[in-house]
């Protein structure tokens, strides 16, 4: 299937090494919401133009996916593209080791040497990233950015909007609230409250809205 990138920064450029390592999708291009993009290439694919010229690039693509870091706009962008009547697609690398058993959402990236393991669950617009481990029977619901080499041992639910930090660990039965912050190299021992950051070993909150 044709597909647009939406976001055409670092991440973009990740998730269109995905699409074109598994080859099950072809970019045809980006969109960005910097105007001043519109004509150049990144990575060599074309930057056709901002998110409000979704209506007259339907012909060019059947598909799209949202490649941009932040959880909020990732998650509104996602909606704006079914409005539009695109199909979300997902991208999984072909390194990546994703379980028969594991049910994986809409608008979904799955990064290189990631592993999502037996039953668990990723809900639409989650990013595992590169060499992440989501364990067995975790839950991921959407918006959610488990960043590099984190790791969600078994059982672990994370709300929406959520971010666990590069290298973190969370220990089984956890549960990390919506649009919690599990800062980098955290260790995370016990539940964390939505929209709480968390750092540290163990990890202890150091904000709280």
């Amino acid at each position: 299937m044709d597909v647009l990138i939406v976001g055409a920064g670092g991440h973009g450029k990740v998730v269109l090494d995905i699409l074109r390592a598994a080859g099950k999708h072809r970019p045809v291009g980006y969109i960005d919401a910097d105007p001043a993009l519109a004509g150049t290439s990144v990575g060599d694919l074309p930057v056709l133009g901002t998110i409000n010229q979704l209506g007259k690039l339907k012909g060019k693509a059947r598909g799209a996916i949202v490649a941009i870091g932040d959880n909020r706009t990732r998650v509104n962008y996602a909606q704006v593209l079914v409005e539009h009547g695109f199909e979300l697609v997902n991208a999984v690398h072909p390194s990546a080791v994703v379980s028969a058993t594991a049910q994986v959402g809409r608008n979904v990236v799955i990064a290189a040497h990631a592993t999502v393991c037996t039953e668990a669950a990723l809900a639409d617009s989650v990013i595992v990233n590169t060499g992440a481990i989501i364990d067995h029977e975790c839950r991921v619901d959407s918006g959610c950015h488990i960043a590099p080499r984190a790791t969600l041992a078994g059982r672990v639910s994370v709300g929406s909007g959520a971010m666990v930090g590069l290298g973190a660990c969370v220990i089984q039965c956890i549960n990390i609230g919506a649009d919690a912050i599990v800062g980098a190299g955290a260790v995370v021992i016990r539940d964390v409250p939505p929209r709480a950051t968390v750092v540290g070993v163990p990890a202890r909150t150091i904000r709280s809205t």
